[in-house]
């Protein structure tokens, strides 16, 4: 790895307490949701946050959410955790994504979207797994504010930016820039912050699942299928869906569950 890309990750700031609270309240078994809205309640700008992730037609409630507990209820814990912890990440990091050519609003739009297909495709596939790829899908991307640290510092935005717009490989222009994807420099990140073995690995081999250990391939499969579809150069456009749906054909998935949850998240933009 860069030397200066080692550094960037090195150097993050430490998670904040109420995520390491949120993150060991998820963790214990025995933890009731009253527990985990009073961990939230303790920081403003995470319950903003999460008030805010509520009222999202994303999530499409029925009915309006007033408070942390109510929001929680609804969402349920490991929901709650991946929203927490997602957005706040994100926060920590200072985003600059000027080299992908989106703002930093609309690469958070992204990743929420990337959250919310998979939520609702792995909910028709295996409800169970849903829970785990959920943050996964929400955080896979995290790399790629690292990597457009490294590519500012390095002053190669044009040519980066030229070869990201049009490309159907990111991760391919990606690892010829820093020598590594987004996937396997998320993992560091996430390895840096102490987050577990199984997720780190999800994300670890997002960009090439056929190398992923067994026991998380299929997770890296469905994290690859669902970048593919919303790749951050051009979400949602006729040719990633196509190379997407593809690629999930090829894995052995139904082409038709993942087709109705691509439509469910259309209808909401």
């Amino acid at each position: 790895m860069k030397t200066s890309i080692a550094d960037s990750i090195k150097s993050l700031p430490p998670l904040s307490t109420t995520i390491l609270e949120v993150n060991r309240i998820y963790a214990d078994d025995s933890s009731t949701i009253s527990e985990m809205a009073k961990a939230i309640e303790k920081d403003p700008m995470i319950v903003a946050n999460i008030l805010k992730t509520a009222s999202s037609p994303l999530y499409n409630f029925s009915k309006e959410i007033t408070s942390v507990a109510q929001a929680v209820s609804l969402f349920g814990m490991s929901m709650t955790r991946s929203i927490v912890v997602g957005n706040s990440i994100r926060k920590l990091l200072n985003v600059d994504m000027q080299p992908y050519r989106i703002t930093s609003e609309e690469f958070a739009r992204i990743s929420s979207l990337q959250a919310a297909l998979m939520l609702r495709w792995y909910k028709k596939v295996d409800a169970k797994k849903a829970e785990k790829l959920y943050l996964a899908a929400f955080l896979q991307e995290t790399g790629k504010i690292i990597i457009a640290s490294e590519i500012i510092q390095q002053d190669e935005m044009t040519s980066f930016a030229s070869e990201i717009e049009n490309s159907n490989n990111i991760a391919a222009v990606e690892k010829s820039y820093t020598e590594h994807t987004c996937g396997e420099i998320a993992a560091i990140v996430f390895n840096h912050w102490g987050f577990d073995g199984e997720f780190i690995d999800m994300i670890k081999y997002s960009d090439n699942p056929l190398s992923a250990p067994s026991a998380t391939k299929e997770y890296a499969t469905a994290l690859n299928i669902v970048k593919t579809i919303i790749p951050i150069n051009k979400p949602l456009s006729e040719v990633a869906i196509n190379i997407g749906l593809n690629k999930a054909m090829e894995a052995g998935y139904d082409h038709e569950i993942l087709e109705d949850a691509i439509d469910d998240v259309l209808d909401l933009l």
